[in-house]
């Protein structure tokens, strides 16, 4: 029986409809909210991984760096992997499905891992959006590893927009992931969200070349990180918690990003791969480095396995972003659902 859950978050306003347009041909899946882009599900063969992108604010303004797909003038440039919000892993079966991207050289992509949407199961519209599909996680011969089905619901009012993401992986094979850094729900943010630099950062990407941001140059970021454990800026990184939450000025308004784990994920709660220079990851499996060197997470599936995370998306924008008391009430709303891809 499906369950339609609308988040706690938007009994406060009315929700406004939402509208998902599928063009098979282009590869995309178009969700407006209220009339207006919230967001595209991209999947076309050209890209290593299906991914939503841009993401914007009820507001219309973009939370999501354009860079690669879509470059804005001043923005960084660093890590041609990171594009809109992305799920995948540094380490399955001695495989990198995180990193891969144009950049990487063809003599070196036998050691990396695509994501390849094969189907498009369901798309609804109605007050809440249902996007569901399936895809393969493969080599570079096309052998599957892991078969993936995710569904996505989206919903909004005036200042919010929620997306909650349910996947379920089911090995084809035996499969390892292997305790690594870079994973798992990853998320890149506009330039406005990034953490000021107080010292020299530097950058290098898959083919080599060095970027050198100088501390005190960059006038446009002014974001922070916040935890449920009360962790805040660059000390979010490595650090575990429900919930975390970054937020910036941009224009006007105060806008908002919060990323809320499950009780039923593995490694509940999550460490977070939060970086100031604007990767905002959940990853459960990082715990070697995050720990550095204390204990390991390492998940392992038998062929027929499977394994499932659930996560909650949220963005604010207006006078103020979403409190954190209200975030703790939103995540204990949202463990209490067990949430299926087939719900």
């Amino acid at each position: 029986m499906a369950i339609v859950i609308l988040p706690a978050i938007l009994f406060a306003q009315k929700p406004q409809p939402v509208k998902l347009v599928a063009s098979p041909g282009q590869h995309q899946v178009d969700v407006l909210i209220g009339g207006k882009l919230f967001t595209r599900f991209l999947y076309p063969d050209t890209l290593e991984k299906p991914v939503l992108f841009p993401l914007y604010a009820a507001n219309g303004t973009a939370v999501t760096r354009g860079f690669p797909l879509d470059p804005r003038p001043g923005e960084p440039t660093d890590h041609p992997h990171h594009m809109g919000l992305w799920f995948n892993f540094e380490n399955l079966n001695g495989l990198d499905f995180w990193n891969n991207s144009y950049a990487i050289p063809k003599e070196k992509k036998h050691l990396y891992g695509w994501i390849r949407t094969d189907k498009i199961i369901k798309v609804t519209s109605g007050g809440v959006g249902i996007l569901v599909y399936h895809a393969n996680w493969t080599n570079q011969q096309n052998h599957v590893i892991l078969e993936e089905t995710t569904r996505f619901e989206f919903s909004g009012d005036e200042n919010q927009r929620v997306i909650d993401r349910v996947t379920t992986l089911k090995a084809d094979t035996d499969a390892i992931f292997n305790d690594a850094k870079d994973g798992m729900l990853g998320l890149r943010l506009a330039h406005e969200l990034q953490i000021p630099a107080t010292e020299d950062q530097k950058f290098t990407d898959n083919k080599g070349n060095v970027t050198i941001v100088k501390a005190g140059t960059d006038n446009v970021a002014n974001g922070n990180y916040i935890t449920s454990a009360g962790k805040t800026g660059n000390d979010a990184w490595s650090s575990r918690g429900v919930w975390c939450k970054v937020y910036a000025k941009m224009g006007a308004d105060s806008v908002s990003i919060a990323i809320l784990d499950h009780p039923k994920n593995p490694n509940y709660p999550t460490f977070w791969h939060a970086r100031g220079y604007g990767l905002f990851a959940a990853n459960p499996l990082g715990e070697k480095i995050f720990t550095n060197g204390k204990s390991a997470k390492n998940l392992r599936l038998k062929k027929g396995e499977s394994v499932t995370f659930r996560y909650r998306i949220i963005i604010t924008s207006g006078a103020a972003t979403i409190s954190n008391a209200r975030l703790n009430k939103m995540a204990a709303e949202f463990g209490r659902h067990w949430l299926e891809v087939g719900d």
